[in-house]
């Protein structure tokens, strides 16, 4: 019952703090920068050229090397960068001098700064440890998510963590010294059973009021230059009633999106090409329903044993719907890690067996990288 008055409270107090109207093409924060403005409108218009790749951790590592000024293997093998690059707020909850991937949190800032400066997207996601329980992001018992919502009684804790990202978003400044807009995919494959915000632990009432509150404090430490991000894994959605389920609303809502992975060839390359076509078609419908872009904001074929995995797989999976972006899981390189101890990466490097193909990938007439989005002049 205490658990559900703080649910009801929660609701409550954030449905009557926003307006329920929002011009289409424009951020749901009210006080976004200008820049940030800027971002979003030209989003819409560079669908209309192509999809975004993009790719997580691009600037910091890749396979078989580390922090070497200028390069992603990306680069390595197209002569371009991606057009967005993946970051994460992992650790910045208990100030860590590193992120959960293990780049320095001023490297990454560093790293931001240049994807501004030269016209790419920054996307963030937040692998926060458990307010709870004190355990990482993938610890999940239930009562997490009501556990931190007004009322909860780890409220105050989960507002000290937020203070500490919004203190992080705010350093994040370009070379012209203003804000760098930000994707921010906060709370991301909730409809999965595998993080402490995810469905199985969470009703769709607590997801909403969590999300709301998580926009409304943002906007009160005076964090204006964030564009939100929906997002599902593919994980218990076959209908668009199933995307839309915990869905907070149109005024609380920039981008509608979901993460899929290929988990190996044969049935399992059909079973993935079936099904990021049929989450395309949802998230193309709910975008354009709802005045939203639409994204694959995760996919990835872990070490790309296809050799022709991009001009085929992937490009048949997207076909023709006008996605904003589709980015790429990082190149961590060899994993200690991981069981069983393997290569573990997600876009090619030079000499990789998909390299080839990739470069055919890179040029289609539909697929942008950081050359052409720099063309677009993205935050004018």
């Amino acid at each position: 019952m205490k658990n559900k008055i703080a649910v009801m409270l929660a609701i409550s107090l954030t449905i009557s703090c926003k307006s329920t109207s929002q011009v289409a093409g424009s951020p749901i924060d009210k006080k976004a920068t200008k820049e940030t403005v800027a971002l979003y409108k030209n989003l819409f218009k560079a669908k209309e050229k192509g999809y975004m790749f993009g790719h997580q951790d691009a600037l910091a590592y890749g396979v078989e090397w580390k922090y070497e000024e200028g390069r992603s293997d990306i680069k390595d093998v197209t002569g371009d960068y991606p057009a967005v690059y993946g970051w994460d707020l992992g650790g910045i909850e208990n100030k860590a001098e590193k992120q959960i991937d293990g780049i320095p949190f001023d490297k990454q800032t560093d790293f931001v700064r240049q994807v501004y400066d030269r016209g790419g997207v920054n996307t963030f996601s937040w692998h926060s440890d458990n307010p709870l329980s004190g355990k990482n992001a993938w610890d999940n018992p239930e009562g997490t998510v009501a556990s931190i919502l007004p009322g909860g009684a780890h409220h105050e804790k989960f507002k000290g963590w937020m203070d500490n990202a919004a203190q992080y978003l705010l350093t994040l400044k370009g070379s012209d010294g203003k804000l760098v807009p930000v994707l921010y995919r906060p709370f991301h494959e909730f409809t999965g059973n595998w993080f402490w915000w995810c469905k199985n632990t969470t009703t769709p009432e607590q997801f909403k009021a969590l999300w709301k509150f998580t926009v409304e404090y943002f906007e009160s430490k005076g964090v204006h230059n964030l564009i939100y991000v929906y997002n599902t894994s593919d994980s218990n959605v076959q209908t668009e009633a199933d995307f839309m389920e915990y869905y907070p609303g149109d005024e609380w809502v920039d981008i509608v999106s979901f993460d899929i992975y290929q988990g190996g060839s044969g049935e399992k390359q059909v079973k993935f090409v079936n099904d990021t076509k049929r989450l395309v078609a949802i998230i193309d419908k709910v975008a354009k329903d709802h005045n939203k872009l639409a994204a694959i904001a995760e996919t990835g074929y872990e070490a790309v044993p296809d050799s022709k995995w991009w001009t085929g797989t992937l490009t048949e999976a997207i076909g023709d719907k006008k996605i904003s972006y589709v980015l790429l899981w990082r190149n961590h390189g060899w994993n200690e890690g991981m069981t069983p101890p393997r290569m573990h990466y997600y876009a090619p490097y030079k000499g990789q067996q998909s390299a080839d193909d990739f470069v055919k990938f890179y040029n289609k007439g539909n697929t942008l990288f950081q050359k052409e989005v720099t063309k677009l002049k993205l935050y004018k």
